[in-house]
């Protein structure tokens, strides 16, 4: 079948694997700012730098201390939580009440700023990170490397038990409740700033922990994130911001329909998505999952 379209197995199910591998990537960033904007209402463009500053620490974690991928893994996103979370307590905080443009101006400049730091210390090239499960498994038709494998299972199990959390759990509900009446919740003895500043913690989280999941895949640069969080957007506006399973379904989607097209037009698999957005916007502006306000 492969030869009568001129595609080689290896070459289609390669490109899926990748699409796939990009999807879990584009699922979990766009998960964490669909957390932040749909329970704080915040347009977090220092989303991408985040997800680059946690490939950074697990970097640093491993030259610098030692500390080997798996221990990078949980280490990483709470160092870098901690920082997203004395940003909101310091900076963000005082915007809640302000339009959209506001959070999105001053998120923007901090992703400016971050960038040029980790570009003035470490360069602009890439540092490489030793692959934590090394070898793969030769399949029919393909070869697939254990760590990438690996990447799609454990990315689709977060974005999974983060949807759980948020929308099946009382902690969950909570939350919600929380931005949408914060003095009821805080009328039950609840600690409404404390949860917000945990919650813009979580979506940070998510954010570093796909950095060092992507660190071993690609290198390690300053401009890992820059480059990647406009898709990212693009992902969350398709799915519908604030829309947690709509992140996780469109990311994935995406991922592999941009595979796809790298494979029968590969021309377009840098705008693609870009297409799919301003189609969905014209037929749907909330978003294939978002409802209308």
């Amino acid at each position: 079948m492969f030869e009568l379209i001129g595609i080689p197995p290896q070459a289609l199910f390669g490109q899926l694997l990748l699409g796939l591998i990009n999807g879990a990537f584009y699922s979990m960033l766009s998960l964490g700012l669909a957390v932040i904007f749909g329970l704080l209402n915040v347009i977090n463009f220092t989303h991408g730098a985040q997800y680059m500053m946690g490939a950074f620490v697990a970097w640093m974690l491993l030259n610098w201390l030692g500390i080997p991928y798996w221990g990078a893994l949980l280490l990483a996103p709470i160092i870098v939580a901690a920082f997203g979370m004395v940003l909101e307590r310091l900076l963000l905080r005082r915007l809640y009440h302000l339009d959209h443009l506001y959070g999105l101006l001053l998120t923007f400049g901090l992703a400016l700023i971050v960038e040029g730091l980790f570009r003035k210390a470490f360069g602009s090239s890439g540092l490489p990170y030793e692959n934590p499960i090394p070898g793969g498994q030769r399949l029919p038709f393909m070869f697939l490397p254990n760590y990438r494998a690996w990447v799609v299972v454990a990315s689709l199990i977060v974005c999974l038990g983060t949807w759980y959390m948020i929308e099946r759990t009382k902690l969950g509900s909570y939350l919600r409740a929380a931005t949408e009446k914060p003095e009821l919740v805080q009328a039950f003895g609840i600690n409404v700033p404390r949860m917000i500043t945990l919650t813009y913690g979580f979506g940070v989280g998510l954010a570093a922990l796909a950095g060092v999941m992507a660190a071993p895949i690609y290198n390690v640069n300053p401009t890992m994130g820059s480059n990647l969080i406009i898709v990212v957007f693009a992902v969350v506006v398709i799915g519908g911001m604030g829309s947690i399973m709509g992140s996780i379904v469109t990311g994935f989607t995406l991922g592999l329909i941009e595979g796809l097209t790298k494979v029968f037009y590969p021309e377009a698999s840098s705008t693609v998505i870009f297409i799919i957005m301003a189609i969905v916007l014209m037929i749907k502006p909330a978003g294939l999952f978002g409802t209308p306000k």
